[in-house]
């Protein structure tokens, strides 16, 4: 009966979730033009959830969240009650005052609290469409502070938000589904569950999000699911699909069928249009009939037990789902030719990772206790180099004293293994940020480039060409410098680079950090054919981040990539090897 059933708890909300909600509580103060002591006092607080690297949950249980350092009584206050119920006093009542599309101007590139403030202030701008207008009119050149050259730039961020604001990064999809997906497997009744789509197919930008599950009655399934504590918007309730949308702006489709539509259901949901077509074209040259509800032969459904039987019925080999783009895999499946792909379990160390020393917020040995606890054998460090001064770069006392750091930390965690390395600026004409004698002292280089995007494609080509002929060059860092959802690579002749690194045997890096996820995955088996390996970095910047690799693996899985081609994935002793064998190639 429904008035028995037990109440369900609500999604877990994630530490990602408190950050985001103090940041914004402190830019919606800002914008109403509060006390700035109460402004900092948030920002600090988003910035120290932010970098906790325990439980967030288990802190506030405890109480120790009060002793980090930035979290008072008040904010204390206020994170428990968004664990708790999903929101807190000050964020409502700030988000009844501030007009959402004011809020929603802080996403425009360059437009943070204190521009949103004066065009809101001054000119009465409430939306976005009303900063473009503002724009196109001449308004926001002659307000103070801002200029024709900063009204252009806004011009331009909206029209790339406009591009871009419709989708999202992998992560922040996949921490929202993965919350959905909690909610729904604890109603009662709930069998079986599925994230399918995009997300699952592990595209590194994400439109909407869609979730199957299967249970006898869907009723209480959907209840549950539209009252969500972060669901902004019931566009749907239905018995069989609803959809909502929740505060983050992303599109969610829940969909509840039965036992015996699942394995067609979840294949349906999961591969690209094209995909999908080429398998059903393949269903009926055998007779068949395929669709989101089952495989059938006449009129009558086939029984599966899964993916992989509905898979084999049609004369292939189950297909992983991060390859559903109809690149080859469908004809690989017939021929049972498909790559045995790369495992997160293969990892066993990393190499592209930041510290205090510039501009990380965790130690070394912070940062070398967070990968000794993921199970990894070895962490390479590659602070910024000196060029980026933006970003703190080592001078080079500071790389000797931090390669006589590493060396003690070594002696102290054996047999986990630090590598003292850089991550060096590529300059202008292609050479790295230090002379010869400061990069031997050094177990590897990541060469990047950093700033000065605005060459031709010719001319970046060369200047990367040249970096990565460096013999001191050992990886090459975000190889397009693309920023998803906010800039879009810079030109160059990526068959060329690939070419050099293969040549000088230079490792091209996959950056697993969700904001690049650069080199992108329709590159990969170009590189991979022409003889280059590659490298899968998270960019790290603390000690959570380091877990960012798992995206990587998941687009170098849409690559096609197996174990046998990352670095990261070899023993300590190949990689000590590997590294040997390149600095005895140095001049």
């Amino acid at each position: 009966m429904a008035g028995s059933r037990k109440p369900i708890p609500p999604v877990a909300v994630s530490k990602a979730d408190v950050a985001r909600a103090l940041r914004n509580v402190a830019a919606m103060l800002e914008i109403t033009g509060d006390n700035p002591f109460r402004i900092r006092a948030f920002e600090n607080a988003s910035a120290a959830i932010e970098d906790l690297s325990d439980d967030l949950a288990t802190l506030v249980e405890s109480g120790e969240l009060l002793e980090v350092r930035g979290i008072g009584k008040s904010i204390f206050a206020d994170v428990k009650s968004m664990l708790e119920t999903g929101t807190f006093d000050e964020y409502e009542k700030l988000r009844a005052k501030v007009p959402a599309g004011v809020l929603e101007m802080l996403r425009v590139t360059g437009m943070g609290p204190k521009k949103v403030k004066a065009v809101y202030d001054k000119l009465g701008v409430k939306s976005v469409d009303e900063l473009e207008q503002a724009g196109r009119d001449g308004k926001l050149a002659v307000l103070p502070g801002f200029g024709e050259k900063t009204q252009l730039n806004i011009l331009n961020a909206v029209a790339r938000y406009r591009k871009y604001s419709k989708r999202f990064l992998f992560s922040t999809a996949y921490d929202q589904a993965s919350k959905i997906l909690e909610a729904v497997r604890r109603v009662p009744g709930v069998k079986q569950t599925m994230i399918g789509g995009s997300l699952r197919r592990c595209r590194e930008t994400i439109g909407d999000i869609d979730i199957l599950a299967t249970a006898a009655d869907a009723e209480p399934v959907m209840d549950v699911f539209t009252t969500l504590p972060d669901v902004a918007t019931v566009i749907a309730k239905g018995p069989t699909k609803s959809s909502v949308i929740m505060q983050s702006g992303v599109h969610v489709d829940l969909r509840v069928v039965h036992e015996n539509e699942f394995p067609a259901a979840v294949h349906y949901f999961t591969g690209s249009k094209e995909h999908n077509t080429e398998v059903r074209a393949r269903a009926k040259k055998r007779g068949f009939k395929l669709n989101e509800y089952g495989l059938f032969e006449g009129e009558n459904a086939i029984p599966l037990k899964d993916e992989v039987a509905l898979f084999a019925k049609l004369g292939m080999d189950w297909v992983p789902p991060e390859l559903r783009e109809n690149a080859g895999e469908i004809e690989a499946a017939e021929e049972h030719a498909l790559p045995q792909l790369i495992e997160m379990s293969d990892i066993r160390g990393t190499f592209h990772c930041h510290t205090t020393a510039s501009d990380g917020h965790a130690t070394l040995r912070e940062m070398a206790e967070a990968a000794q606890a993921l199970g990894f054998e070895y962490l390479g460090i590659a602070d910024h180099s000196q060029t980026a001064v933006y970003a703190n770069g080592l001078k080079k006392a500071a790389v000797e004293k931090q390669r006589h750091d590493i060396e003690k930390l070594n002696a102290e965690m054996k047999p986990f293994v630090v590598f003292a390395g850089i991550e060096s600026d590529i300059l202008a004409d292609g050479r790295l940020d230090y002379d010869d004698d400061t990069l031997a002292t050094l177990d590897y280089v990541v060469a990047s480039v950093h700033g000065q995007f605005t060459g031709t494609e010719a001319q970046m080509t060369q200047r990367i060409v040249t970096a990565v002929s460096n013999p001191f060059t050992t990886m090459l860092g975000h190889p397009t410098g693309r920023l998803l959802l906010s800039r879009d690579g810079y030109p160059v002749n990526l068959i060329a680079v690939f070419e050099a690194c293969a040549k000088h045997k230079v490792f091209i890096e996959i950056n697993a950090h969700p904001v690049r996820l650069d080199l992108d995955w329709r590159h990969m088996r170009t590189a991979k054919d022409m003889g280059v390996e590659f490298v899968i970095n998270p960019d790290a910047h603390n000690t959570n981040e380091i877990a960012y690799t798992r995206y990587g693996v998941g687009v170098a899985r849409k690559g096609w990539l197996t174990k046998d081609d990352a670095l990261n994935t070899k023993s300590l002793a190949a990689v000590r090897r590997i590294l040997d064998a390149r600095r005895a190639r140095r001049p």
